[in-house]
C-alpha cells in the first residue's frame, strides 16, 4: 500500500446528524456510548437531533467534532483498513488525532476537550473577540497588514489582531479583538485581499487573547495520562512529530493561542513521500485545502460507509 497519511477536521464541520449515514454501525455506537459515558451526557443523541444552535456551542462541538473523528478512524481500522504513515488535525482535530494514534484514551480526550473549550470561551467575553477569513492574498501579505492595521490603534493599546490558521496559500485566517479584526479586514481589503469574510465564532481561536485559556489547559494536561503515539503525529504548532509526553503536553498548551501552521504540516507530509492524505471526520474542508496546497497530493474523505469504500479502493 502506498504511504498515506490521515487528518481530523476541526469546527466549523459539525452538522446535525452527522454520524447517520453510519446507521447502527457497533463500532460508531461503541465510541458513542464511550464518549458520552466520560461526559455524563448523550452525545449520539446531540449529534442526530441538534438544534444546529445547540450543537454549534463551542462546549459542544469541540466534544461531538472529536467523537466523529475518532468514530470514523475506528471504524476504518476495525474494516480492515491499513494504518497510516502519519496523522495530523486541523485546530481541535489534532486531539481526535491523538487518540487516533493512542496517545489519549477517548475517555480522557472527550472530557479535555470540553475543558478546553469552555477555557477558551470564558477567556474573552462573546463579542469580544472575532475572526475573519481572508482570501486571495498570500500569508505574509497578511502578516502585514495586521500590523499595519493593529499600529492605527497606537502604541500600548489592547486591540490585537494576528493570522491564526495558515490553511491554503490563498487563506489565511485572523483572529483578536474585535474592533482590531475589523480595521484588519478594512486594511486588508485595501492592499488588495480578495475577500474578508467574519466568521460566525464566538471566540478569538488560536490568537494571544487564548493565553488565559491556555494556562488553565496546561493545569489540566498535566494530571492525565499520555503515551507515545503508535503512529507519527505532525502537530500545528512546529509542524513536528514529538514522542515525549511533555513535549506533547507543551504543544497542546502552545497551541491553544498559537497558529495553526496547515500549509507547513501538508508540505511535511509531502516531504514523507505521501501522495494521498484523508481526511477523517465530517465534512471535505481539508480534503479541499490538501488539493490547493499541493496539487500533487491526492485529497479523500471518509465519513460514511460509501465514502470508506472509496477511500479503500483509492489505497488498494
Amino acid at each position: 500500500m502506498k504511504p498515506f497519511a490521515f487528518v481530523f477536521p476541526g469546527q466549523g464541520s459539525q452538522s446535525v446528524g452527522m454520524l447517520d449515514a453510519w446507521g447502527d454501525h457497533p463500532v460508531v455506537a461503541d465510541t458513542l456510548r464511550e464518549a458520552s459515558e466520560a461526559l455524563g451526557e448523550d452525545l449520539g443523541r446531540l449529534i442526530h437531533e441538534g438544534p444546529k444552535e445547540t450543537l454549534g456551542l463551542t462546549t459542544n462541538t469541540q466534544p461531538v467534532m472529536l467523537v466523529a473523528g475518532v468514530a470514523a478512524w475506528r471504524v476504518w481500522r476495525a474494516e480492515g483498513g491499513e494504518s497510516p504513515t502519519a496523522v495530523a488535525g486541523h485546530s481541535l482535530g489534532e486531539y481526535s488525532a491523538l487518540v487516533a494514534a493512542d496517545v489519549l484514551t477517548l475517555a480522557d480526550a472527550a472530557p479535555l476537550v470540553r475543558f478546553r473549550a469552555a477555557a477558551m470561551q470564558e477567556a474573552v467575553p462573546v463579542g469580544a473577540g472575532a475572526m475573519a477569513a481572508i482570501l486571495g492574498m498570500d500569508a505574509e501579505r497578511v502578516k502585514a497588514g495586521c500590523a499595519e492595521a493593529q499600529a492605527t490603534f497606537g502604541a500600548g493599546s489592547a486591540e490585537v489582531v494576528e493570522a491564526v490558521n495558515f490553511n491554503d496559500p490563498a487563506q489565511t485566517v485572523i483572529a483578536g479583538s474585535k474592533a482590531a479584526v475589523e480595521k484588519a479586514c478594512e486594511v486588508l481589503k485595501a492592499n488588495g485581499a480578495k475577500r474578508a469574510l467574519p466568521l460566525p465564532v464566538s471566540a478569538p481561536f488560536h490568537s494571544s487573547l487564548m493565553r488565559p485559556a491556555a494556562e488553565r489547559l496546561r493545569e489540566k494536561l498535566a494530571g492525565i495520562a499520555l503515551a507515545a503515539p503508535r503512529i507519527p503525529l505532525i502537530n500545528n504548532i512546529d509542524v513536528s512529530v514529538e514522542s515525549d509526553a511533555d513535549r506533547i503536553r507543551d504543544a497542546l498548551y502552545r497551541q491553544a493561542f498559537g497558529p495553526v501552521r496547515w500549509v507547513e504540516c501538508v508540505q511535511a507530509m509531502r516531504a514523507r513521500d505521501i501522495n494521498t492524505i484523508v481526511e477523517c471526520g465530517p465534512g471535505k474542508v481539508l480534503a479541499g485545502m490538501t488539493k490547493r496546497i499541493d496539487a500533487n497530493i491526492q485529497g479523500a474523505a471518509l465519513y460514511d460507509p460509501a465514502t470508506l469504500a472509496e477511500v479503500k479502493a483509492l489505497l488498494a
